[in-house]
């Protein structure tokens, strides 16, 4: 497992910054206190496995379970300095702790994003400003579709761990009628198919019945028996979980995203996070 070198270790975040704000008084008295305190240093010397530039990010973010989070994710993928600069600006932290219940918001910050369950792949909203598409601009779902082709390597990014491309517009046959799967992807990591459809209106219940369809067709005539059962997504503008819920039965595997094509309001979701690890802690400490 890896573990967080800033949050593990606060006197290191602290002398950084002081060593960041170019203050020479400061920076004497951290070089005393590494002269007297040169054995127990020795003993818990912290490992660095990112480069400067990923530590100055790192630093800028205020919540430290979420500098937590991207410091473990940052080192288990190999994000560049580029790519952990967009997923901050992006709210990655914030949009998968939304995604999921209360008790594994905190998970997230101890452990970074871990894959056991079809549910742990689903992030809402799913943010798609690297496709280049304006907020007000009119796009047709095929639109939608090139424009993912052609940055595909962002938007697997934005899916995240262990999502392999396999085909888009994938035709199968079920009694003469030919269907098309908009995207079909691969998680090697939950060993399954995960079938997107792309959706330009609000999601409907027809939409649902159809992603029940090809999950149906997938599961009985192309997983093997090995593999575990096959997931669809439902990327949509808009989306209402009640529809979801009244539609599908229980034990479907099947989710609805939201898709924005802009940068989400990070102040907003912050504090919506905040919400909910203080009511966490709360009832935490009435155990």
């Amino acid at each position: 497992m890896v573990v967080s070198i800033l949050t593990a270790n606060p006197n290191l975040t602290n002398g950084v910054h002081q060593i960041r704000d170019n203050k020479p008084d400061k920076l004497s008295r951290i070089s005393d206190s590494d002269k007297n305190d040169n054995h127990c240093l020795s003993n818990s010397a912290p490992t660095f496995t990112l480069s400067w530039s990923h530590y100055l990010i790192l630093m800028r973010i205020e919540n430290p379970e979420a500098r937590s989070f991207y410091e473990i994710e940052c080192t288990e993928q190999q994000w560049s300095v580029r790519q952990l600069s967009r997923q901050v600006g992006s709210c990655l932290y914030e949009r998968l702790a939304l995604s999921r219940n209360k008790d594994e918001v905190i998970r997230l910050a101890r452990e970074g994003q871990t894959i056991g369950k079809p549910s742990d792949i689903i992030k809402d909203p799913i943010t798609l400003e690297f496709l280049g598409l304006k907020p007000d601009a009119a796009y047709s779902e095929t639109k939608l579709e090139n424009a993912i082709i052609n940055k595909m390597q962002q938007f697997l990014l934005e899916l995240g761990k262990g999502f392999l491309f396999e085909a888009r517009q994938k035709r199968f046959t079920f009694e003469e009628q030919h269907f098309f799967v908009d995207l079909v992807f691969y998680n090697r990591l939950l060993q399954c198919y995960v079938l997107i459809d792309l959706k330009i209106d609000s999601l409907t219940h027809q939409d649902l019945g159809q992603m029940q369809m090809y999950v149906n067709y997938y599961d009985r005539y192309v997983k093997q028996d090995f593999e575990k059962p096959t997931i669809g997504i439902l990327l949509c503008r808009e989306k209402s979980d009640a529809l979801v819920e009244l539609t599908l039965p229980k034990d479907a595997n099947i989710y609805a995203s939201a898709y924005q094509r802009y940068l989400p309001n990070k102040s907003l979701l912050q504090a919506k996070v905040k919400e909910w690890i203080e009511e966490f802690e709360e009832n935490e400490s009435f155990k």
